[in-house]
């Protein structure tokens, strides 16, 4: 499923990765080039089986691993309240 950031969520991108800004709490996190690439994927329309894709053509890692990380983050995401 393609996320949304909500309202009150401002991004930045850095050499490092993405810094997102919750305005309503006040709240930073930075995500690494990793997250940046799954949450990129999404944003574009793209769903957690494209995001996997992406992780495993771009960077070394198992098709089971990308999965389990892509599933773990959209959570995070859902959890804080930054994404719809």
């Amino acid at each position: 499923m393609a996320l949304r950031f909500g309202p009150d969520v401002s991004t930045a991108e850095t050499a490092y990765g993405t810094v997102l800004l919750d305005e309503r709490s006040g709240d930073y996190w930075e995500l690494n080039p990793t997250a940046t690439l799954v949450v990129t994927t999404l944003l574009e329309g793209g769903d957690e089986t494209a995001a996997a894709d992406a992780l495993v053509a771009r960077f070394d890692i198992d098709r089971a691993r990308a999965e389990q990380d892509v599933t773990a983050l959209v959570r995070e995401l859902r959890a804080s309240g930054l994404v719809r």
